[in-house]
């Protein structure tokens, strides 16, 4: 399976579209498997994040294959400063019309937005206020849809952690946009965004 690179967006990040034919992401690359030299969760060097503070709960490792609803535990990083646990859980993903992207104007013919829902949960206390986490679309082959899309809609605004997001179980909701071309699907959301998971991606199956 092909998977993209997730990105982390902030808050008001300029809106901007393009649609790719059948060519990956400028610097993208084709996941590796994963590694079966992966250190035991005893082993402090592979469990500690750059502030030296071991990440809380059980976390899911990569590569699993998950429900809609289904939770997920993972390391997170926000910027050059911030980092912590969180958990993800990928509630919907929702077909929105092609008039929701009016906004982008003719750069969006032929494309129908895909809504990734997702609460995000603050797992070990760690302040990771105001950050965001951003999720990517898998096509019915379980490929990219080759569109790329970054922003939002009335239908579907981008979440942020908020000033409060530093304490255990704070939670806050999400909303991902991503696209496909008329005639294709969005069956599936992944994160990948560091510790394994750029190689061996999370995957929600729609």
């Amino acid at each position: 399976m092909k998977h993209v690179r997730t990105t982390l967006l902030a808050a008001g990040a300029a809106t901007f579209l393009l649609s790719a034919c059948g060519s990956a992401e400028p610097g993208q690359s084709v996941p590796a498997p994963p590694s079966s030299s992966a250190a035991a969760p005893a082993e402090p060097s592979a469990t500690e994040s750059s502030t030296g503070a071991a990440p809380v709960g059980d976390v899911t490792k990569p590569g699993t294959e998950l429900k809609l609803g289904e939770r997920a535990v993972v390391p997170f990083k926000y910027g050059t400063t911030k980092s912590g646990t969180i958990a993800i859980t990928v509630t919907a993903i929702e077909k929105g019309a092609n008039a929701d992207l009016a906004k982008y104007g003719d750069k969006a013919k032929g494309i129908t937005p895909y809504y990734l829902r997702a609460t995000i949960e603050n797992v070990d206390g760690a302040d990771l206020s105001y950050s965001s986490v951003s999720l990517r679309a898998l096509g019915e082959d379980g490929r990219s849809t080759g569109v790329i899309i970054t922003g939002s809609t009335d239908q579907c605004k981008s979440g942020t952690s908020g000033k409060d997001f530093s304490t255990p179980g704070a939670k806050f909701e999400s909303c991902t946009l991503q696209g496909a071309r008329e005639g294709s699907a969005v069956t599936a959301a992944t994160f990948d965004k560091g510790d394994g998971y750029d190689k061996s991606p999370l995957v929600w199956q729609g």
